[in-house]
């Protein structure tokens, strides 16, 4: 368990790789929804090797400009509410999603919403709470998020993959998800938690503030 919550994000690299092998090695067989699916749930993985591992400053992002955290290294987000907020609703989504393919297109429509939903979070929110151009996931959400959901969107519409019921359980619970990831993070915040970030995690400003302290 230690391995995992230190190295989650890095086993979601391998993953993202393992996906790709998928897609490359039977995107015939999967056809074209699921294996857009399956980039999905590789771009995500890609997504949170940015913000945990390179560049890798998500933490203090997060917990210094959206909380105006004194302790950015474990308040609000630590370490083991980060493994269980990105696998156990991120990793869930998008692999449920890629899996059952066109029998819930909901499903589908629920884990491209959560990457645009990220992408106006990295590109607007936390740029304009942190005062900043770039934050640590904003370039896979341009790069490999909008991208992906134009395409999923127009394979959708193309060949009428989506009813009605889809759309009515897809939006909301997408939307409702974005919330939750924020509100996962507030339910699990613990200012004594043990499980804090290494230094790397944190934005330069709070390194050398936590390096004076001491």
């Amino acid at each position: 368990m230690k391995f995992l919550k230190t190295h989650w994000f890095d086993v979601g690299a391998g993953r993202a790789v393992a996906a790709v092998l998928l897609v490359l090695l039977d995107h015939v067989g999967l056809g074209e929804y699921r294996t857009l699916l399956w980039i999905s749930f590789a771009s995500l993985c890609l997504h949170q090797f940015e913000e945990y591992s390179f560049p890798g400053t998500f933490p203090g992002m997060i917990n210094t400009a959206m909380f105006a955290s004194d302790r950015p290294d474990r308040y609000p987000l630590n370490m083991r509410s980060a493994m269980l907020i990105n696998i156990g609703l991120g990793w869930s989504v998008y692999l449920a999603a890629a899996l059952v393919g066109e029998k819930a297109v909901w499903l589908g429509i629920v884990s491209i919403l959560i990457s645009l939903g990220n992408t106006v979070a990295h590109t607007f929110l936390f740029n304009i709470k942190g005062r900043t151009w770039y934050n640590a996931g904003m370039a896979t959400c341009w790069l490999l998020f909008v991208p992906i959901a134009f395409v999923f969107f127009h394979l959708v519409h193309r060949d009428a993959l989506a009813t009605s019921t889809d759309y009515w359980i897809g939006i909301p619970l997408g939307i409702l998800l974005n919330v939750a990831v924020l509100g996962s993070i507030a339910w699990m915040k613990d200012p004594e938690s043990p499980d804090t970030f290494p230094q790397r995690f944190l934005l330069p400003k709070a390194r050398n503030e936590k390096s004076g302290a001491l």
